[in-house]
C-alpha cells in the first residue's frame, strides 16, 4: 500500500463523516435515508451502465 492509497482512504473516510453528519442534522427517518441511499445506487448504476454502452 502506498502513501497515496492511505491519503485516498482517509480522505474517504472523512468524506463519509462529512455525509453521515448532513444527513443526520436534517433528522431523516432511517426508512427514508434506506430510501433515498437506495435512489442514489440506482443513479449511478445507471450512469455507469449508460457509460459502458457508450464506451463499446
Amino acid at each position: 500500500m502506498s502513501q497515496f492509497d492511505v491519503v485516498s482512504i482517509i480522505s474517504l473516510v472523512g468524506f463519509l463523516v462529512l455525509a453521515i453528519s448532513a444527513l443526520s442534522a436534517h433528522r431523516l427517518s432511517l426508512r427514508k435515508g434506506v430510501v433515498m441511499a437506495l435512489a442514489w445506487a440506482a443513479i449511478f448504476a445507471i450512469v455507469v451502465l449508460f457509460i459502458s454502452l457508450i464506451e463499446g
